[in-house]
């Protein structure tokens, strides 16, 4: 029976905080708004970008809020563009990657990057090929809306029950549980561990070692 297992991608593929929080600084200051608190901005990593908008500026109106949102994108896409943007995967999680597809499982990515944001950093670290569904905020609801996940249980093929979620953050856990999808968390990223199972995570790996083990486990 193949198995599928859906990745969360900032905070669980790459480590991308240091962008995402010069972008959301830059966003602000475009606007003329003081810049949001860093350790907020890190709280909201994984929603898409409109509803984290929304929770950094609640008190600006929908102008402001849209023109901030394109803000962080133009500055995002200027800092790929100028060949600054850092988003090194994880140690280990190329190997990991790549292990699983041999061991054949279907591999997926859930993420709030959009479209252009994902495909640009999984071509930077070759690994695009690993996958048969990239799922982002371009096209479904907010996690922990379970859209994403569903859709990528449709692409692949897969029963709910043959499939597992892989994230770092409280909303990836929450998308697992709405999907009714077994949910796995990752101790190396955004929210804590404790968050993570109190929010459906059936475990937390603290490391790949433990992540790989788990996974082997459950095929």
């Amino acid at each position: 029976m193949t198995k599928l297992a859906v990745f969360d991608c900032d905070g669980t593929l790459v480590d991308g905080q240091a962008d995402v929080l010069w972008a959301m600084a830059r966003a602000f200051e475009k606007a003329h708004l003081p810049a949001p608190d860093p350790a907020q901005v890190r709280r909201l990593v994984g929603l898409s970008l409109p509803v984290a908008i929304r929770e950094l500026a609640p008190g600006e109106d929908e102008r402001t809020q849209r023109d901030l949102i394109e803000f962080y994108k133009s500055s995002f896409r200027a800092r790929r563009e100028e060949g600054m943007l850092d988003e090194p995967l994880f140690d280990g999680i190329a190997d990991l990657l790549r292990a699983l597809a041999a061991d054949g499982w279907q591999l997926a990515v859930a993420t709030g990057k959009s479209d252009r944001g994902l495909a640009a950093c999984l071509a930077t670290h070759e690994i695009a090929d690993l996958f048969v569904s990239l799922q982002t905020a371009d096209r479904h609801p907010s996690k922990p809306h379970p859209a994403m996940l569903e859709a990528a249980l449709f692409e692949a093929g897969v029963e709910v029950g043959d499939a597992v979620m892989i994230g770092d953050t409280m909303f990836d856990m929450q998308m697992a549980v709405a999907a009714h999808v077994r949910a796995v968390g990752v101790a190396w990223g955004y929210h804590e561990p404790g968050e993570l199972l109190a929010s459906g995570a059936a475990m937390v790996a603290h490391d790949i070692a433990a992540l790989r083990e788990e996974l082997e486990r459950f095929a």
